[in-house]
């Protein structure tokens, strides 16, 4: 049977405005009426027509008679000592959907309540983990009383549907079986409760009661065809439609804050872990939990996520990847290690403990050769290596080579990431390439037999060397596409492999032509050589 708790907080508006101010207040400052919970205070809007109405109410005000959408004109002719404030419905969104994150310590899968009155609840599908927090009445206690210290009071309900929560979070009894439904009993519970608790807009609401329609159960008697007929509200959802969902006949999607993980492990104390020794512990027994259905489904992972869930309501997480998927618990607890737990803040210390798999992958089963046997062990290594130094480094730090369609040596290549990448060799001839190469290029004074001969002595970093040997040249055209960076023209290169009297070896480039056309053009400078690397 499904299971969703609806959490009613009462008051969220002026909640969130409330301890925004008491953070911005100073000590040294005076006492703020609007802080004083006996003084009548509201917070206001504009409606479509530029006039200012009431939003959200603390208890003093609706003691006194006010109600939402009342103009603040008619308010303050009634209580002339009504303090306003303009609300800021951004700001109680934020904080409602950080509040939604919070939660997700009883439930993977929490949603926003946008209910007809605006923001100011939440949905938990709690299907399956009630036993978890020792049943569904210690559950719903544990919602109320870990908000009620957080300082926003709330109500929660539990039902098979959204829509039953709802309405008895609402309109329900406060506590004990009164708030909890199930198939048998949603229908009885429903029954005594305002038509307004199907989540109905007002224009319906006040259609119904013309027609004598107060409760619930007064439309469980009536025909359904004249109900969809008469009582539809703008956004074309029906009164039946309504009740349909509240009574689980039709169905209702919820939307959560964050995809809820396919693969997690889950644990919660009875007493707060408040070193990182304790955090490594659990962790070892939550990545055996994990492992456990990922093998089973032939799945791996590969990102991870450690959440931990603080006594004083934060949370605190810390993720590692992995360049292939994999499930083995040894190997998660060492990455966690070199990401380093001790990043974790911890606080007053954690009340449970969260270890999901954000990013999964198939792990099929490979048939092997014994050549391939001795590559694939050492493919395996350096994947493992790379895991390692990502997690300690970070991403942007451990970088490997990337090849670019370019026959320009400095652009053939860029950097990325190395996690999830297999390093590439060097393709060519073995001593052909170079195992330095300068980017950008140094300049070199050479003499050099023209046209296109070799050069036969360069200076390079005010060192003369003598060349004994040489190949080339190697020609390379100019990618006119691509202009340089600093605006100048770019010209055709003839590479040479030299060594030098000492036995060094060098790769030297000739940049432009000596009397040639270039583009249909003549050339605007003489050539001029380089060094681009250092040959093995």
């Amino acid at each position: 049977m499904r299971r969703i708790v609806s959490v009613w907080l009462i008051d969220w508006p002026v909640t969130v405005w409330r301890r925004s101010a008491m953070r911005a207040r100073r000590p040294a400052s005076p006492p703020d009426p609007a802080l004083d919970p006996q003084s009548p205070f509201a917070l206001i809007l504009k409606n479509s027509r530029g006039a200012a109405i009431l939003h959200a109410l603390n208890p003093a005000a609706r003691r006194a008679g006010l109600r939402r959408g009342q103009t603040q004109a008619d308010a303050l002719a009634m209580i002339p000592h009504l303090i306003c404030k303009p609300a800021d419905v951004e700001a109680d969104a934020r904080a409602l959907t950080a509040l939604a994150v919070w939660a997700e310590r009883w439930s993977p899968s929490v949603s926003l309540d946008a209910a007809t009155e605006g923001l100011e609840g939440l949905f938990l599908d709690v299907t399956g983990a009630t036993h978890l927090f020792g049943g569904e009445a210690a559950l719903l206690a544990q919602i109320g009383d870990r908000l009620a210290g957080a300082g926003a009071p709330a109500r929660a309900a539990m039902a098979p549907t959204p829509g039953a929560a709802w309405a008895l979070a609402r309109w329900g009894e406060v506590g004990g079986e009164g708030a909890m439904a199930d198939d048998e009993t949603v229908r009885g519970l429903l029954a005594p409760l305002p038509v307004e608790a199907l989540r109905i807009d007002e224009r319906t609401l006040t259609q119904a009661r013309r027609f004598g329609l107060k409760r619930i159960g007064d439309l469980y008697p009536m025909p359904r065809a004249g109900l969809a007929r008469r009582f539809r509200d703008g956004a074309g959802v029906g009164l039946v439609q309504r009740l349909d969902q509240a009574l689980g006949f039709a169905g209702e999607a919820l939307t959560p804050v964050r995809p809820p993980p396919k693969y997690r492990a889950w644990r919660t104390w009875m007493e707060p872990v408040e070193d990182i020794e304790g955090v490594e512990a659990r962790l070892t027994e939550l990545a055996a939990d994990l492992s456990a259905p990922l093998a089973r489904d032939g799945q791996g992972a590969r990102a991870l996520t450690l959440t931990g869930f603080r006594s004083d309501g934060a949370t605190t997480r810390l993720s590692v990847r992995m360049g292939q998927p994999g499930r083995d618990p040894a190997i998660w607890l060492r990455l966690f290690r070199e990401a380093g737990l001790g990043r974790l803040e911890l606080g007053f210390g954690l009340d449970a403990l969260m270890l999901a798999a954000d990013d999964i992958e198939a792990m099929t089963a490979r048939q092997g050769t014994l050549e391939s046997e001795a590559e694939a062990k050492q493919a395996e290594s350096l994947a493992a290596l790379i895991d390692r130094l990502t997690a300690r480094l970070g991403e942007d730090r451990v970088l490997t080579a990337e090849r670019v369609d370019s026959w320009i040596p400095e652009r053939a290549e860029r950097l990325r990431p190395a996690l999830g990448r297999s390093p590439t060799a060097a393709e060519g001839e073995a001593g052909r390439q170079p195992i330095l190469l300068l980017d950008p290029p140094e300049p070199v004074e050479a003499i050099a037999e023209l046209p296109d001969g070799a050069p036969a002595r360069f200076t390079w970093r005010r060192l003369s060397r003598r060349v004994t040997r040489a190949d080339g040249p190697e020609r390379l055209s100019p990618e006119w596409w691509r202009p340089r960076p600093d605006g100048r023209q770019v010209r055709t290169r003839d590479y040479y492999r030299v060594e030098d009297d000492a036995g060094g070896r060098y790769w030297l480039f000739r940049e432009g032509l000596y009397g040639r056309e270039y583009s249909g053009e003549a050339e605007e400078r003489a050539p001029s050589w380089w060094m681009h690397g250092v040959l093995p």
